[in-house]
């Protein structure tokens, strides 16, 4: 396989995971805002500042007023915006392209479809009643997609690369919700006892990662700071958890990299290590330093999705 070819098959997972993340959280966070039990969580410009935080383009200003078709028409549909999800699903579709040997003619047709989805949704009945249309259209087509991936693809060294970039994507993602939950929790102040501990945002965070219904069977109470920092981190039986994934990793990089052990400084070598620190970690670890524990874990990340590159696709 070129790398070439391979680093299209890497990047088409990720922006398809990019995709579904954005649109969830953009969500759950707008429509999750109108039965929120305090006046902040409850304020458009609160709910406007959380999706560009998340998304990686903070307002720093925090005196200036944020125009909420504006924001919206931002996150979803302009072609001229980096972090759009139209621009995502057009660098899911690009990629293909360049794949286009590799992957399924099912996978393929799928990608076609959602692409003319997002591309051909009216603008201006997105600002102003489709945002829920849209972003559910996102997920579920997302979904659609994941599914041929795993049900029209041979499970080899191009579904292992593929897998390789959902999941470290998906780490990734379910990171920076935590990191703008985390800083929404500590301006809204919650409501109930302790100020950000029994915030309602960490039943946001939940529904945002489409995991609440998990978490409630597991613990079966109302989500706190530290369970839903468990469940999210550190559960390995939770599918959208950063441990699962980091397990998904590193059962793939196996295939891909038969170097036993690995060399030190490899893509697996750095994988693994990852996720052995995090089967030895507890949440009260992470509650210490809450802050410093996202940026090190979005470090190591951003480390292991370099390193794959430039073992991978760099020649």
């Amino acid at each position: 396989m070129l790398a070439r070819v391979a680093n299209n098959l890497f990047w088409m997972g990720r922006y398809l995971e990019r995709s579904e993340h954005v649109a969830r959280y953009t969500n759950v966070n707008y429509f999750s805002s109108l039965d929120a039990p305090n006046a902040i969580s409850q304020s458009r410009q609160f709910v406007l500042r959380s999706l560009l935080f998340m998304i990686g383009a903070p307002e720093q200003d925090a005196q200036k007023p944020l125009h909420e078709e504006e924001i919206i028409y931002n996150i979803g549909l302009n072609p001229e915006y980096d972090h759009a999800i139209l621009n995502n699903v057009k660098a899911i579709r690009e990629n293909a392209n360049g794949a286009r040997d590799l992957i399924s003619t099912e996978l393929y047709e799928s990608i076609n479809r959602f692409y003319h989805y997002v591309l051909n949704y009216d603008p201006n009945y997105f600002v102003k009643r489709g945002l829920y249309d849209f972003t559910i259209g996102v997920t579920q087509r997302t979904a659609i997609l994941r599914g041929k991936i795993r049900g029209t693809l041979l499970h080899d060294e191009i579904y292992s690369i593929i897998m390789m970039g959902v999941n470290i994507e998906r780490a990734t993602q379910i990171i920076r919700m935590i990191n703008a939950k985390y800083q929404d929790a500590l301006m809204a102040k919650g409501s109930y006892g302790d100020k950000v501990g029994n915030s309602f945002e960490w039943t946001t965070l939940l529904k945002c990662a489409e995991s609440y219904d998990m978490m409630r069977r597991s613990y079966r109470k109302t989500p706190t700071l530290l369970s839903a920092l468990e469940f999210l981190v550190l559960n390995g039986d939770c599918p959208r958890s950063v441990m699962n994934s980091l397990n998904q990793v590193c059962n793939h990089m196996h295939i891909l990299h038969l170097d036993h052990p690995p060399d030190k400084g490899s893509t697996s070598f750095l994988a693994g290590k990852l996720r052995a620190e995090f089967q030895y970690l507890r949440v009260e670890d992470i509650e210490q330093d809450i802050n410093g524990f996202i940026q090190k874990v979005l470090e190591r990340l951003y480390q292991i999705s370099n390193k794959m590159e430039e073992e991978f696709f760099l020649y």
